[in-house]
């Protein structure tokens, strides 16, 4: 059964699932690693959905290694299922051309046009694998198509029907139920869920054929087209001779199955079978997976079939992406953990995964978002180092930060993101204007170099060149509003001066940031000091025009980047030539 970790306000989940896999894995295999395992489909791009079917092992296992023991993270790909259907908007592949290889194992099938990669497979692997890299996360690969062709899984598959009446009569207890209505907000049934021939599962998923030689749990690729459009028409168990035909184009062979490599069995047996064959003690499943009479579930009586027990593990919820509310990974123009890793820091991107239970789903923003995401990292960042965090801010903190291996790369000035996403907005990739900008934020502190800004300045300027529209872009005035200039009323012209009279000796982001929103104080006859408690609530309405006027005759809109930050990137000099100076 699924072990259920109970939140509370000083209990870190990861701790009390690996006090759980590690008590469990006594108790299966004493003296041995611990088995965790993921499993992932490169049917397309690998999006971030998927990332938590690695993440949260990753995590639980790698505490584990913390505490002294071994611990094996296997991540089965399951480069040997078939190919479905041709996601949409993956570049280099012609839809119509890719739909010739529907049915053919995903290392049978050419990968995008441009790919320096063998196959559709190995094409979409080498993303996730590189994002796992620079995310930390330590695991051993599987694939699939090696573990089939190669003969690994002979004595599984035998096994596998021999008993295909014990696994018919498990299987038979869910057809004739039907699929559980879909919650709101529920993920739908994963690409594995609907691998292969149309069986009558009761949600869909495949689990065999009825076919003149009986229920049959696995299925032969075709020798001619390679696809699994197959019926087996007949079968021997003394001989272990099966007879095949194909739909698609009617080849038709005979072959022993004690020596035959191209097949593989049906998913709701293949992923039990695994676990037993593997050793698996703790392997998180998506909800899809764990409904009545779903893989999981059906699996939990199977894998008893193999001499394996069932794996612990939660499932787990959906990740949704600044207000999607599913991701399926067949499907393109979803994002994969490598475009989050071009606008934020693996740090970052750990975090959001450590600090939620897996039960509990979250977004990941692509959006204005992040900035506020990263507000909050920093926060906790400066609680941990002043002790003041409580105790499992600290524990996702430190799995966000490093691993068993030790600490990710960090950057070694971590200025504010929304900072340096509005500086790389206003200089538009000029470094040299950049880091004079970034050196002036704090004058008893300059930076000296964009490298010590690095790698979080870089995510910064990714984001504002991908993901925010031209249209919000920062674009300053070359010239003064000589029109708004001379519209002006006494107050205006006031606050210009005032304004212009304070630059030099306030010129650092929190000098900036006291004499912006001292300029409306002073002029309401307030000392530049008095906090907002004593002040009338019309000073925020004149801060709120103070500031829509300069915005106004800085760059022409209502609203831009933070006004400090602003004025230091446009330099005093122009600052008071486009103010009227």
């Amino acid at each position: 059964m699924p072990i259920v970790a109970q939140s509370t306000e000083t209990t870190d989940w990861v701790s009390r699932f690996a006090d759980e896999v590690i008590e469990e894995s006594e108790r299966r295999a004493p003296g041995k690693p611990v088995v965790v395992a993921s499993g992932l489909s490169p049917s397309g791009p690998i999006h971030l959905g998927n990332l938590r079917e690695v993440m949260t092992p990753h995590l639980v296992a790698d505490e584990i290694r913390r505490r002294g023991h071994q611990v094996r993270h296997l991540i089965s790909w399951d480069d040997y299922d078939r190919y479905r259907k041709v996601p949409e908007g993956i570049a280099g592949v012609d839809k119509k051309v890719w739909e010739e290889h529907i049915g053919k194992p995903l290392t049978s099938v050419p990968a995008p046009k441009g790919s320096s990669y063998p196959n559709w497979a190995e094409h979409f692997k080498a993303a996730m694998i590189e994002s796992l890299a620079e995310l930390g996360v330590e695991f051993d690969g599987i694939s699939q198509t090696e573990q089939y062709t190669s003969g690994v899984y002979r004595e599984q598959i035998l096994h596998a029907i021999k008993h295909r009446g014990d696994i018919d009569a498990i299987l038979d207890q869910y057809r004739t139920k039907k699929a559980p209505a879909k919650k709101q907000g529920q993920k739908p049934v994963d690409e594995a869920e609907l691998e292969a021939a149309e069986g009558s599962g009761a949600a869909g998923e495949d689990d065999g054929s009825s076919t003149a030689a009986g229920y049959f749990p696995y299925k032969p690729y075709c020798g001619n087209c390679e696809k699994d459009l197959t019926t087996v028409t007949s079968y021997d168990d003394d001989s272990t001779e099966l007879t095949y035909a194909c739909t698609a184009c009617g080849f038709s062979e005979t072959v022993r199955l004690n020596e035959f490599n191209r097949g593989k069995l049906v998913w709701k047996v293949d992923w039990p079978m695994r676990w037993a064959y593997e050793g698996v003690v703790f392997e998180p499943s998506g909800v899809d997976h764990s409904s009545p009479g779903s893989s999981f579930q059906v699996g939990g009586q199977i894998v008893g079939i193999f001499g394996g027990k069932q794996p612990i593990g939660p499932m787990y919820a959906f990740v949704g992406i600044s207000g999607m509310a599913k991701m399926s990974s067949s499907r393109g123009g979803v994002p994969t953990p490598a475009d989050a890793l071009k606008i934020m820091e693996p740090q970052l991107l750990r975090w959001l995964y450590a600090r939620r239970r897996p039960n509990q789903s979250f977004k990941i923003a692509f959006d204005q978002e992040i900035q506020r995401l990263y507000d909050e990292w920093d926060k906790l960042d400066a609680k941990v180092a002043d002790g003041s965090a409580l105790p499992a801010d600290v524990a996702a903190h430190a799995r966000a930060v490093g691993t068993a291996a030790g600490e990710l790369r960090r950057t070694p000035r971590p200025l504010p993101y929304r900072t340096l996403a509005s500086v790389a907005d206003i200089t538009a990739g000029h470094e040299d204007q950049a880091l004079r900008i970034l050196s002036e934020l704090d004058p008893d502190q300059p930076l000296t170099t964009l490298d010590e800004a690095r790698p979080r300045y870089d995510r910064a300027e990714a984001w504002i060149n991908t993901h925010v529209p031209a249209d919000q872009r920062t674009i300053v005035r070359d010239e003064p509003d000589a029109e708004l200039l001379k519209s002006l009323d006494e107050q205006g012209r006031e606050s210009l001066r005032l304004l212009l009279d304070g630059l030099a000796e306030h010129w650092s982001l929190d000098g900036l940031t006291h004499l912006v929103y001292g300029v409306p104080k002073v002029q309401a006859g307030f000392s530049a000091d008095a906090t907002p408690k004593e002040l009338p609530p019309e000073i925020k309405t004149a801060q709120r025009s103070f500031f829509a006027l300069l915005y106004h005759l800085l760059v022409g809109r209502d609203t831009g980047p933070r006004l400090p930050t602003l004025l230091l990137a446009v330099g005093q000099d122009r600052v008071r030539h486009l103010l009227g100076a």
